[in-house]
């Protein structure tokens, strides 16, 4: 039971999904897309070896710095050391100079912020220096041993040392982050860089980029600060990963995707739309009605707009013929209606006719016969009656009302022993064309003046019944004791009334069947739906 519930529900949702691929827009856009893949494919190609010049370019141009910027410290730090050795050596041989701390002070403080330097003996005495006292981050005992050039993160300081000749004395020189800086700055301008020194798992950052929001990727390339162990690390970050980057790297997809869409915006402005909304107005047409299918839309294509003015032309000469058309119909209904009723009219006098001149007949065979070419003249006028009657709703004849009131005029137009003869209708609320109303009304006034001649005093039962098994027929019965088989009624079949009766059933097309037990005539008749 599952699976039969969840098989109509697929196909459901199949159907919607069918149509939608199969609309011209969705075609459109997809060979649109397809056809601009190739171009979108090559210049994302392009974009990728872009990018991947430019990062070669830079890591080009920061190898190139960094090599400058560990070049630039390395010959510093040379100059410096040399400098101070040679003080070493003086003052470790016993000549006294007392202007030689002065000199090594102006030659390694010239134009060096916050820089320092001391030197001492073996016994920690600090024989000269900077006048600003040592910041403590080397201990006394520590000022022999160490590598010539030690990094001092917590103090942000960068120490060289050199020691005599003799190894008599030590010089100690302290360079700040500010110095290190303008020495180690490239001349090559970076964007975002970050300078540090390492040694070991020791590192200090001496310069750092400008702007706080770069993300922690990016390019790092390192170089010796000859003669030591420390290394000289060069970081280009990257900028943060923002919408625009990430639009800039897919720019060419972006491209493709953006101009299969506009081609489809446009066709489907210009072209799509238009022929949709033409489609529907042209189903929705209604005869009589002006088609305006290009009032709503602004952009139709040129051709699109005078195909719209075509059917708008033509819908309004089709109103104006249907307005004629529809005026010539109601003077042909009101000529016809003129023609039923002058016809009615015509019955009734010619009815009036016979009626008087059987008053003035004395014998009996010239009333009866009088009065039988009367009551015939009267069913055609019934006939016409009631189709007048119905003419506006074209419904056809009403069978009900048909019978009854030929039923009253048969009674009215009777001999004067049978004007208590009785009539029992029974009928559904059907209706029959004109042409089958004409001899159902003259079969019904042959039949009920058959029974009211054999039996006067006596009466029938008209049924007409709907069949069960067809609903473009019905059967139409009249019974009555006096149509049982009988000589008289044999003798009246054979003189007059049969050949009638089998007229009118050629007529309707269908046999007249007789039950003789039970004095019934059926007969199928045609009714409209």
């Amino acid at each position: 039971m599952n699976g039969g519930s969840q098989a109509p529900a697929a196909d459901a949702l199949a159907g919607p999904l069918f149509r939608f691929f199969r609309s011209t827009g969705v075609k459109m856009f997809l060979i649109l897309t397809l056809a601009l893949l190739p171009l979108g494919l090559i210049a994302l190609v392009a974009s990728l070896q872009a990018i991947r010049t430019a990062d070669l370019e830079k890591e080009a141009l920061l190898r190139m710095a960094v090599t400058q910027s560990a070049r630039k410290l390395t010959a510093d730090l040379a100059s410096d050391r040399t400098a101070l050795a040679l003080t070493l050596n003086t003052l470790s041989n016993g000549r006294p100079d007392d202007g030689i701390c002065k000199r090594l002070g102006f030659f390694l403080l010239d134009n060096k912020d916050d820089g320092r330097f001391y030197i001492y003996d073996r016994a920690g005495r600090r024989l000269c220096g900077s006048d600003r006292p040592e910041t403590g981050a080397m201990a006394g005992t520590d000022h022999f041993i160490g590598p010539d050039v030690q990094l001092m993160p917590e103090q942000s300081l960068l120490a060289t040392r050199v020691k005599s000749a003799n190894g008599r004395l030590v010089g100690l020189i302290y360079y700040s982050r500010r110095h290190l800086e303008s020495v180690a700055d490239p001349a090559t301008a970076l964007q975002n860089r970050q300078l540090s020194l390492h040694q070991g798992k020791l590192a200090l950052v001496i310069s750092e980029p400008r702007s706080k929001r770069l993300s922690r990727e990016g390019l790092s390339l390192s170089a010796r600060i000859d003669p030591s162990d420390v290394l000289l690390m060069m970081t280009v970050r990257d900028p943060p990963a923002t919408i625009a980057r990430t639009l800039s790297l897919f720019l060419p997809l972006v491209m493709w995707f953006a101009a299969a869409a506009i081609g489809w915006f446009v066709v489907n402005r210009l072209l799509i739309r238009p022929l949709v909304l033409l489609r529907r107005a042209v189903a929705g047409y209604q005869p009589g009605q002006v088609l305006q299918p290009m009032r709503r839309v602004r952009t139709p294509a040129r051709e699109i707009a005078a195909l719209g003015e075509t059917f708008y032309e033509i819908s309004q000469d089709v109103a104006t013929h249907e307005a004629e058309m529809a005026a010539s119909l109601d003077a042909q209904r009101k000529l016809t209606r003129e023609v039923h009723h002058r016809v009615k009219n015509n019955l009734q006098i010619i009815a009036s006719l016979i009626n008087l001149h059987a008053r003035s007949a004395h014998e009996p065979e010239a009333v009866t016969a009088y009065a039988s070419i009367q009551r015939r003249v009267d069913a055609l006028s019934v006939v016409h009656r009631n189709h007048f009657a119905e003419l506006e709703e074209h419904r056809g004849v009403g069978v009900r009302s048909l019978v009854s009131e030929l039923s009253a005029s048969l009674r009215g137009t009777a001999a004067a022993e049978a004007r208590r003869f009785g009539i029992q209708i029974v009928s559904d609320n059907l209706h029959i064309s004109q042409d089958v109303a004409v001899p159902v009304a003259f079969l019904v006034t042959e039949l009920v003046e058959l029974a009211m001649m054999l039996d006067p005093k006596g009466q029938i039962r008209i049924s007409i019944r709907e069949q069960d098994d067809d609903a473009t027929r019905a059967s139409l019965e009249m019974q009555s004791p006096a149509l049982r088989e009988g000589r008289l009624l044999t003798t009246y079949l054979e003189e007059r009334y049969g050949r009638v009766l089998t007229g009118l059933s050629r007529q309707l097309r269908a046999p007249l069947d007789h039950d003789a037990a039970t004095g019934a005539y059926r007969i199928a008749i045609p009714v409209l739906r």
